[in-house]
């Protein structure tokens, strides 16, 4: 199975839940960096961090595939 049959199988529902997740850490993460107003160095630290355990987070989940004989499967 290469990577683009990977990422078009269906996904579980947990790592769906998972990949919103991690989304919504990166976009946080991505608009403190972003904010036009000077912020204190600890709270850039950890907004960088925030984007980027956001980001590996989403790829990671949206790479996990369901076995089509699952039957916890839930369809979209």
């Amino acid at each position: 199975m290469n990577l683009t049959e990977r990422y078009n199988k269906p996904t579980p529902k947990f790592f769906r839940t998972l990949r919103n997740i991690g989304i919504a850490l990166a976009a946080t993460g991505g608009a403190i960096l972003a904010a036009p107003i000077s912020l204190p160095a600890l709270v850039l630290t950890i907004a960088g961090y925030l984007t980027v355990a956001g980001t590996v987070a989403t790829t990671v989940s949206q790479a996990v595939v369901a076995d089509i004989d699952d039957e916890g499967l839930d369809d979209e």
